[in-house]
């Protein structure tokens, strides 16, 4: 049974997010991005980490990314870096997850995915003040197929089920879905030149903006 969170003041999240080697990032991007491809990448969790940095319940984020391009920009908006241990998305998610235990113990921790360029902090926030009320939980993204985040009060097993149906995964462990209105820049992930689209229209972050006039002028230029 999901129990309530007792203590009313762990509001200091640290938010863990994975970034995959660059040569294996948005892949699905490859035809519509070309050459900017890898960049793309690079700007969209640049500015998912900067956005989640400026929500007043994150405390700090923690980047797990075995690239060193994008450690290094990625610790330039402010993120704490950590190696990737190579053994897939959800170790590296428990990986950072450690590391965020051993910063500051006793404080909430979450996964957030790398893909959410239009990322709002106030949206963000509204997510993890209902996060705060339950054991584990999660935030199904605007396909209700994925995650797009999850997440663990103090003291309790960090237990991430990213990865194809993680909807599904994650309830059958017993998280929480958050069902929240007004929260779609958490929700919109993306993988696809669709889902490119859509964030676009919901207003994305700086860099993501630059990178998509880049992939414009390119495409128009044959």
């Amino acid at each position: 049974m999901l129990k309530a969170m007792p203590d009313p003041d762990s509001s200091d999240w640290t938010l863990v997010v994975p970034v995959k080697t660059l040569v294996a990032a948005k892949t699905r991007l490859s035809a519509a991005a070309g050459p900017h491809r890898a960049a793309l990448a690079v700007a969209i969790a640049c500015d998912t980490v900067a956005a989640a940095l400026r929500c007043p319940l994150v405390a700090r984020v923690v980047v797990v990314t075995g690239d060193p391009v994008a450690a290094d920009a990625l610790a330039g908006v402010g993120a704490h870096v950590v190696g990737d241990p190579e053994a897939g998305l959800n170790a590296a998610l428990r990986h950072g997850a450690a590391e965020a235990v051993r910063l500051t113990p006793g404080t909430p921790v979450g996964a957030l995915q790398a893909d959410l360029p239009a990322l709002r902090p106030a949206e963000l926030a509204r997510v993890l003040a209902a996060a705060a009320e339950f054991d584990q939980m999660f935030l199904p993204d605007a396909a209700e197929v994925g995650t797009t985040f999850y997440g663990v009060r103090p003291g309790l097993p960090f237990r991430p089920g990213f990865g194809g149906r993680s909807r599904d995964r994650h309830l059958r462990r017993g998280a929480k879905e958050l069902c929240l209105d007004g929260v779609d820049s958490v929700r919109r992930d993306v993988d696809t030149p669709d889902d490119l689209r859509l964030a676009l229209a919901l207003g994305v972050g700086p860099r993501t903006l630059v990178m998509a006039e880049r992939i414009r002028e390119w495409a128009v230029r044959g």
